[in-house]
């Protein structure tokens, strides 16, 4: 409430605020309404947004439900502005502490914290709460004290109930000191998050690692580009059990394993000395494909063309397949395994599976290769890397090809 007052003297046409009701007090609407009135009377537009909290952990729940209004109502060119305090971000240093946290848990809240899709401004995080209570009582400011705030079934409210007076007549100077580490902390951050951008330009891209590389650096370079790497754009990194399951399960794994670790929607796996990045839906669309049946199919020029590898348009060429092949039911069907191929330009026939080996087609993208026939004679193979031209009868000058626009891998890429 102090917050809103500040505001509104600071920039009094150039605020908006937000009350967010979780709904998990009896009063919380009324909280809303005293909200609402206090707004009026400054002449600050005011939103009221329930929220549902989902179950589970209720404070980080709670947390997330906030972010989520949050992000539903501010705009482009606004930044949402917190009233999180010096007590506040000793608290969440001191809480993360306990949890095991890293430099980034430690570094806690920033002043200035700029996000993918907001920025947040805590004008207030180096001013005591006590300075506080007293400017909000020389201006009169009228508040709502949450009782969760002294309900010491709640980590914070433990914290702050039993913990910091005991810590606080020890150690008088505790706020001011935790603080200065949150600093420190920030700074380790800000040069750990540089060392981490060079190790990642040197060693692959946010979806791929070139374990080569990778192995070149120390075993602490390795875990926090580890740690950052499967973060990606989520808000937290995994845990340090997490980071070594991935090393021990996947990276560190016998060559021939077909190994995999999920964590958080996503699908880490090793391939040709690369670890990859996956989503779910790309790494799970071999196991969720239904086999098709053979289909026939016709092709004319500048058709496109959609098969399970990607996006083909039939186009005239040098060399290709003849063109008294378009306009014909042609016979396309998936791989079913032992296929042997005599690819156009190469001496010999040879297994196709050794063909998709040596063109490192990914395992989870090899249930899209196709197969395009006419009387039981291999004409080519769709793949996410190309059509194959298979030598045949069919081959001629002046004919056409399938060409790739765009393809499973290029999907893969994205994500």
């Amino acid at each position: 409430m102090l917050l809103l007052h500040l505001m509104f003297f600071l920039c009094p046409e150039k605020v908006r605020a937000i009350y967010v009701d979780h709904q998990l007090q009896a009063l919380s609407a009324d909280w809303g309404k005293f909200v609402a009135h206090q707004c009026q009377q400054l002449n600050i537009p005011c939103i009221i947004q329930p929220v549902n909290v989902a179950s589970g952990n209720l404070e980080q729940q709670a947390r997330n439900s906030r972010y989520q209004a949050y992000l539903q109502h501010l705009q482009a060119d606004e930044m949402l502005v917190l009233a999180h305090h010096q007590q506040d971000q000793a608290e969440t240093l001191m809480l993360r502490l306990l949890s095991g946290a890293g430099v980034d848990g430690l570094a806690a809240m920033k002043q200035i914290d700029v996000r993918e899709n907001l920025t947040i401004w805590r004008p207030l995080l180096d001013i005591s709460r006590e300075q506080i209570c007293q400017w909000a009582s020389d201006l009169n400011v009228q508040n709502i004290e949450d009782p969760t705030n002294a309900d010491t079934h709640y980590d914070r409210a433990w914290a702050r109930q039993t913990l910091w007076p005991v810590l606080s007549e020890r150690y008088p100077k505790m706020q001011a000191a935790l603080v200065r580490t949150s600093e420190l902390m920030q700074d380790a951050q800000d040069i750990l998050q540089e060392v981490l951008q060079q190790d990642l330009a040197y060693c692959g891209t946010e979806t791929q690692l070139d374990l080569g590389k990778f192995l070149q650096l120390s075993k602490s370079r390795q875990r926090q580009l580890l740690s950052a790497w499967m973060k990606g754009k989520q808000q937290y990194r995994p845990s340090l059990d997490m980071v070594e399951r991935l090393q021990r399960e996947v990276i560190y794994a016998k060559q021939d394993a077909q190994a995999a670790l999920h964590w958080q929607g996503f699908y880490y796996v090793r391939y040709q000395q690369q670890l990859y990045r996956l989503t779910a839906e790309i790494y799970l669309a071999e196991q969720q494909q239904v086999q098709t049946s053979p289909e026939s199919i016709k092709f004319a020029l500048k058709d496109c063309v959609q098969v399970l590898s990607g996006k083909f348009i039939i186009a005239p060429a040098q060399f290709g397949l003849s063109p008294a092949l378009l306009q014909q039911a042609l016979h396309l069907q998936q791989r079913q395994g032992g296929e042997k191929i005599h690819l156009y330009g190469r001496v010999g026939t040879w297994p196709l599976k050794k063909a998709i080996q040596e063109a490192q087609i990914f395992p989870w993208a090899r249930h899209t290769i196709q197969i395009l026939s006419t009387d039981n004679v291999m004409l080519g193979v769709f793949t996410p890397k190309g059509f194959w031209l298979a030598q045949s009868a069919y081959c001629e000058a002046g004919g056409w090809l399938p060409m790739s626009v765009s393809s499973t891998l290029e999907l893969n890429d994205e994500h």
